[in-house]
């Protein structure tokens, strides 16, 4: 089957080189056994090559099923894949068959492959090498004849980096490799692609078809359409429904195609940032919180010689540049750097000055009499206003009285 024939059968729109060799490479390579792995953006049709591959092989008369490998629960995986015996598992009622065994003499694709769990690719590397596989909750091995086409959206080389995928399956699964092109490469296909689309909208809801002016077709070219092939089509759709007037504007697309104009999505969080950022930006903020106590320390010795008048001589005469630091002729002023002869020296001794400055009892008897003295003091002697005041009974306020030998 020539390149336009298998186009026209399997619904391929446009004429982009790389599209078309991607094409020609799945022709020949679908009489093999060999298996093949696709790679390329999300949306972009990689799910129509396995069928070509298996459609144009010997294999075309048996079964080819598709599975979607980021769509099953790890947990069950195993199970879909290789079946599993009666009472294997919680819930394991039958015995099953799983894809590989239900899929023998005919094609699987495993599209999202990058997806499958390490302990899953391990039991799909077997299957690779020797053609078995092992049923869950089972010892024997069973043989498989299963033509293994794989797909992913993912870079696979720095998944294996990651070590989240294992570099010797891909080699097994990357015996032909196709790599598909984004469309923002093919521009020549973009407005081939949206007439298809529109007529088959037209059919399906009755109703003519859209049609995109100058401006809009510029806009359709030079836009990335980061989804691809399903982005364009899904816009094609909604143009067809939503807009009352059949040609469509510049304007009007704009309302369709997000992050247009070089808008950006919002970034990924990347855990790969660099610690020795942190780190920098962590000493940065302790030496500023160390500048700031030994500045406080400082302010809190000026203050206490301005407070206790005795000391204010001993203070200029300790520390004639701290108070010039502080202390202008129209009053206090925020404190300048520092020299360094003084970052040691007041710290130690001046903590235990204020220290003491601050020092009051914290004794519960010594509070209760001050607020006693006081209710009474308020009072004019009063006791029962006191007490009613204190929030304790009379009898209460009476025994504390007595107690403490408050008696008036």
């Amino acid at each position: 089957m020539d390149l336009q024939a298998v186009k026209q059968r399997f619904g391929i729109i446009g004429n982009y080189s790389k599209l078309n060799r991607a094409i020609d490479v799945a022709r020949q390579v679908a009489s093999t056994d060999l298996s093949v792995l696709i790679t390329g953006e999300s949306g972009t049709g990689k799910e129509t090559f396995p069928q070509i591959i298996h459609h144009l092989s010997p294999r075309k008369h048996n079964n080819y099923i598709a599975v979607n490998c980021g769509a099953i629960p790890e947990g069950t995986i195993d199970s879909e894949l290789f079946g599993h015996e009666k009472g294997s598992f919680t819930g394991a009622h039958d015995q099953r068959k799983g894809y590989f065994e239900v899929a023998d003499k005919g094609t699987i694709f495993l599209d999202e492959v990058a997806e499958l769990p390490l302990s899953t690719q391990v039991r799909l590397l077997r299957v690779l090498e020797t053609g078995e596989f092992i049923k869950v909750g089972s010892s024997k091995a069973q043989k498989t004849d299963v033509r293994i086409v794989a797909a992913t959206n993912v870079d696979i080389m720095k998944a294996i980096h990651d070590g989240r995928f294992r570099e010797d399956l891909y080699y097994r699964l990357n015996t032909v490799p196709i790599q598909m092109p984004p469309l923002r490469d093919r521009k020549e296909d973009i407005i081939l692609l949206f007439r298809k689309f529109a007529q088959d909208f037209s059919e399906k809801y009755k109703m003519p078809p859209v049609k995109l002016d100058d401006a809009a077709t510029e806009l359709f070219m030079n836009y990335p359409w980061p989804g691809n092939v399903r982005q364009l089509k899904n816009v094609t759709e909604q143009l067809s429904i939503i807009e009352q007037s059949r040609l469509i504007t510049g304007s009007e697309i704009k309302q369709y195609l997000p992050i247009y104009e070089g808008q950006k999505l919002p970034a990924l969080y990347n855990e790969a940032i660099d610690n020795k950022t942190f780190a920098s930006e962590r000493e940065i903020l302790y030496k500023i919180l160390f500048d700031m106590k030994k500045d406080m320390n400082e302010l809190k010795r000026v203050v206490h010689g301005l407070v206790n008048k005795e000391d204010m001589q001993t203070v200029f005469s300790e520390s004639p540049e701290i108070i010039k630091s502080f202390y202008h002729e129209d009053g206090f002023t925020e404190p300048k750097q520092k020299q360094k002869d003084y970052e040691v020296d007041l710290e130690d001794e001046y903590i235990q000055d204020t220290e003491e400055f601050v020092e009051e009892s914290l004794s519960l008897v010594t509070k209760e009499i001050e607020l006693i003295k006081k209710a009474l003091d308020k009072h004019k002697g009063k006791r029962k206003a006191a007490a009613i005041d204190l929030g304790i009974s009379e009898r209460t306020l009476y025994r504390k009285i007595k107690e403490y030998d408050l008696e008036q």
